[in-house]
């Protein structure tokens, strides 16, 4: 069967509209289908990318069309900023978009295009984040730099939003450029505390730590230094100083801290209900690794045993009790 006689082939869909040229002025919103004004191209294009039950039409459509075909398509798919939107961000319109991306450079040149222009808003969106974070897998070298690029310059936005915090360490992760891996890692390290107190920003730094590179660990305990009880006694920055326990060179710069506080706050820390998991993973640790720590972090305690009982604290004081007739 020719290619123009296919029932799912590209051209059968965009010779059988009228009207294949320019995008419309009435962009469908996302989650909608367009307008009875916008091009039936169009139309037909935003169904074909965004209808849950077309997967088989789509996969087949595609396997038929020719990189002419396919050029044609994120031609008219990224022509418009709002149009593009408007799909990326659906679910099934993110995952059509990922399914195109790396078929070409030229068809790869178009969606670049498109994501560099509407970049912060892509990369923070539920659904069209993967989108950024599949470009940065499949795209050619001239092009991942220039995605870089705007990384770099956006980094702490989409640290610090829900949606952007996970495709920054996606992209952190993957980062195939020593360079621009670097340039990241130091942005995260450089602005540590920031985002430690954040509520998503806390999610980077915790995903920095867990590649257990040595550099990127001691700047953060080092820039962290001063602060490490008070992130303790929350939720997320509990995590962080957890992580940083489990290193030996960070893991003094805590609990160094934690010696160092007068004991009415290390007591308090130890009955947190954070907190407490902090002080118990010190002693752990120390205990491995480092027992003049360990027992300066036990002397200090010792005096609040029978407040640490019947708390968040109760862990620590049993902890306690096994070393109490040598103290």
């Amino acid at each position: 069967m020719a290619v123009a006689d296919n029932p799912f082939s590209m051209s059968t869909m965009f010779n059988a509209l009228p009207n294949p040229k320019g995008i419309s002025g009435s962009i469908p919103p996302p989650g909608f289908a367009p307008r009875a004004s916008a091009t039936p191209l169009h139309a037909a294009l935003f169904n074909l990318m965004t209808d849950g039950d077309g997967v088989s039409y789509f996969k087949e459509m595609i396997s038929n069309s020719d990189k002419t075909e396919l050029q044609r398509m994120a031609s008219l798919l990224t022509s418009d900023s709002d149009y593009f939107m408007s799909i990326v961000t659906t679910k099934f319109g993110s995952r059509r978009v990922q399914k195109l991306l790396g078929k070409s450079d030229d068809v790869d040149a178009f969606f670049c295009a498109a994501i560099l222009r509407r970049f912060l808003h892509i990369t923070t969106d539920k659904y069209a984040s993967y989108v950024t974070i599949r470009a940065m897998v499949v795209f050619d070298k001239v092009m991942k730099k220039a995605l870089y690029e705007r990384i770099l310059y956006h980094a702490l936005d989409l640290a610090c939003d829900q949606h952007g915090c996970i495709a920054l360490n996606d992209i952190i992760t993957d980062a195939d450029d020593p360079y621009y891996r670097d340039q990241l890692l130091e942005l995260v390290v450089s602005n540590a505390l920031r985002l430690s107190n954040d509520a998503s920003g806390n999610f980077v730094v915790q995903h920095v730590l867990t590649l257990y590179d040595s550099r990127c660990i001691h700047n953060i305990a080092v820039n962290l230094y001063g602060q490490c009880i008070e992130l303790s006694f929350k939720k997320y920055g509990s995590y962080i100083v957890e992580k940083l326990l489990e290193v030996e060179e960070s893991m003094v710069v805590v609990v160094v801290e934690l010696l160092g506080c007068d004991g009415d706050r290390l007591m308090r820390l130890a009955r947190n209900e954070f907190g407490n998991f902090v002080v118990v993973k010190a002693l752990r640790f120390t205990k491995e690794m480092r027992m003049d720590l360990f027992w300066g972090l036990v002397q200090k305690l010792m005096p609040f045993i029978h407040l640490l009982r019947r708390s968040h604290g109760n862990n620590i004081a049993n902890i306690l009790d096994t070393f109490r007739l040598r103290c």
